[in-house]
């Protein structure tokens, strides 16, 4: 019987993240199991009994916190206090773009009639180029406005409330289109292409996926064949839901070339990236029919020996994995902006219907359930927005290693906005249901966020398997202090005394005073017993499972989602206790939200962690699972007999 998703799936994900990237991907999680565990467990100079962590860097190069939480360790550089990057400079200049947008979407752009058509009204794209809005991150001097990420950010939270399709034609071209040009390109090709890029003269498009390839990019089947001269390649291969498909005409193409290794001198298989424009051998399917966002036009593209020069090669030959990743990985923050503006325009329809409706007597706004619903779309819209500008911030500060949390952003944003979509639906009752309120078109838009970019699902693995390789490589250090014990009597003693410490229920020593506003002091001991709690765990699962936790995703899925909610309790201690500080007016709402949130996850991190551990009701749980899961696929659906017996 198999798991929900094929192994293949997780052994996938460890190439992904063993090939590395811009960001610092540490090497291999499947070789770091093969060192810290043998082919029985966990090696014979680690015994149970000296299970204990390592307080150091999960890698010299990583202060990632969520990185650090699979080792039970808190990093506070990236996440205390809270960021803030721009300069009063930057502030000016974002606030005089602000006003313009909003106005545009309020005042010119038609969500509904965008729908209706199934593209973006002309009026519209024609105000969009107008704004800027198609070049928001092209340094000025290649006309575009030069923003930091923080700035996109904010602009992409705007669009995000009003027009998810608009949305998605504007982070289809410049969040991915594009993008490979400002991280990989040449000066050459910044100069030649940018510039129109900016005004929007020319739409750009990301062509990755296939009808063979969605999730597993390395398996694109596309070829690139280099000419005998070197002079170009010949490029065929169709591609599958491509976003600004059919209004593109500057294509990142990813196709198969054949490479030469430098070392053996054999040529081999590898993935290179290209700037493709239109032009013969270069056509567009028909627009898809979609669910939602129908305003972003979707079409199949296809290359038929399209001749492209070499000099159009981006970050090099064979390097295509890593840029398709690298672009990805860039662009997944301004997800969680575009699903913090979204949730906010929901909020606002919410609490007024609330407000203005009456039933039995009184405004539903007095009854505790829509009371409780309310809150809890604040919750999450504040968790959501928190962590945009948390990871926006970093980068733009240089922090080179995020991807976990922009992964994380990434689930949580999307899973967060259909929530509040679908409890904004609820409160508007049979309003919320009619076309139009707009709610209905929304939650349709939003169906697609949990799929592309990552599907949730693999983003999940994703998520578990970085960070088990990080603690995998701390019990190896661990491990060789072992074999050396007189020579690492200091670090033994200590990590033997955390051991007993945590064993005796009396934590490890860490807190996060100093680093949180004493008004959440409580919130913050909750977050860092979790924190405790998921390394021990953690460490238990690699001894227990060894080189096998890769297959065991219903664990890999489990472990996930309790980093999701730990390093979200984090960002909302931080932006809360930095509010709280600086006295803003929203200070108590903001340290009601973070208390609201902390108590719930942190009692949702422990009962997961429960139930993983050895003895716990977990694994009966899953065995059940794959069972039903089983049953249903050789039966070809529904199992069970009728209650009417025909």
């Amino acid at each position: 019987m198999k798991a929900v998703l094929p192994a293949a799936v997780s052994r996938g994900l460890l190439r992904y993240i063993s090939r590395g990237s811009q960001a610092g991907y540490v090497r291999g999680y499947a070789q770091t199991a093969e060192t810290v565990v043998d082919k029985d467990g966990v090696s014979a100079s680690a015994t149970a009994s000296e299970r204990v962590h390592v307080e150091q860097k999960s890698s010299p190069e990583s202060l990632s916190f969520a990185v650090g939480m699979f080792s039970g360790l808190i990093h506070t550089q990236q996440v205390f206090p809270y960021p803030s990057v721009l300069s009063e400079d930057q502030s000016q200049f974002l606030s005089e773009l602000i006003s313009p947008v909003s106005r545009f979407f309020q005042e010119v752009n038609d969500p509904a009639l965008n729908d209706d058509l199934e593209r973006v009204d002309d009026k519209s794209m024609s105000g969009l180029k107008e704004l800027g809005a198609f070049g928001l991150q092209i340094p000025a001097e290649l006309g575009g406005l030069g923003l930091n990420n923080t700035q996109y950010a904010r602009l992409v939270e705007v669009v995000g409330q009003y027009d998810l399709g608009v949305g998605i034609t504007l982070g289809a071209h410049q969040s991915i289109g594009f993008k490979g040009i400002l991280l990989y390109g040449t000066e050459e090709q910044k100069k030649k292409y940018l510039p129109r890029l900016a005004s929007g003269e020319v739409i750009a498009a990301y062509c990755l996926t296939e009808p063979t390839s969605g999730s597993d990019a390395a398996s694109i089947r596309s070829t690139a064949k280099k000419s005998a001269c070197g002079k170009y390649y010949t490029l065929s291969g169709g591609k599958l839901w491509i976003s600004n498909g059919g209004i593109a005409d500057l294509f990142t193409v990813f196709a198969r070339t054949q490479v030469q290794d430098p070392t053996s001198g054999e040529m081999k298989d590898k993935i290179t990236a290209f700037i493709v424009e239109r032009g013969e051998g270069v056509t567009s399917g028909p627009p898809d029919k979609k669910l939602g966002i129908r305003a972003s036009n979707t079409t199949s593209v296809y290359f038929d020996e399209v001749r492209v020069p070499a000099e159009n090669m981006l970050g090099g030959e064979g390097n295509g994995f890593k840029v398709a990743m690298n672009i990805l990985n860039n662009g997944r923050f301004g997800m969680a902006a575009a699903m913090s503006g979204t949730m906010k325009g929901l909020i606002q329809k919410a609490v007024e219907h609330a407000l203005n409706r009456s039933q039995f007597g009184n405004k539903l706004h007095n009854f505790g359930v829509i009371q409780e619903k309310l809150a809890r779309m604040a919750v999450l819209q504040y968790v959501t927005e928190s962590m945009a500008y948390m990871i926006s911030s970093n980068m733009d500060s240089g922090a080179k290693d995020f991807q976990v949390e922009a992964a994380i952003s990434k689930v949580f944003g999307s899973e967060a906005a259909w929530c509040v979509a679908d409890e904004c639906i609820q409160i508007l009752g049979g309003n919320g249901f009619m076309k139009d309120t707009g709610v209905e078109r929304v939650l349709r838009d939003l169906r697609i966020f949990r799929i592309f970019e990552g599907a949730n699902d693999i983003l999940r693995l994703f998520v578990a398997l970085y960070g088990l390789q990080s603690a995998g490589k701390e019990l190896k250090s661990l491990q060789k202090a072992l074999s050396s014990p007189l020579s690492n009597t200091p670090l033994l003693v200590k990590e033997g005394l955390k051991r007993a410490r945590r064993s005796a229920g009396l934590g490890t020593g860490l807190t996060l005073k100093g680093h949180v506003h004493p008004e959440v002091e409580k919130s913050a001991d909750l977050a860092v017993h979790a924190i405790e709690d998921f390394g021990g765990t953690v460490e238990e699962l690699l001894i227990k499972y060894g080189k096998r936790i890769v297959d065991e995703q219903y664990v890999l899925q489990r472990v996930a989602d309790c980093a999701i909610d730990l390093y979200t309790m984090i960002v909302v201690l931080s932006r809360s206790s930095s509010s709280l500080s600086q006295g803003l007016p929203t200070a108590a709402h903001e340290k009601v939200l973070c208390d609201i949130w902390c108590t719930e996850a942190s009692t949702r991190v422990h009962d997961r962690l429960k139930s993983l551990r050895s003895g716990g009701g977990g694994a009966a749980l899953f065995r059940n699972l794959r069972s039903a899961s089983a049953a249903l696929v050789e039966n070809g659906g529904v199992v069970a007999s009728h209650p009417l017996g025909f």
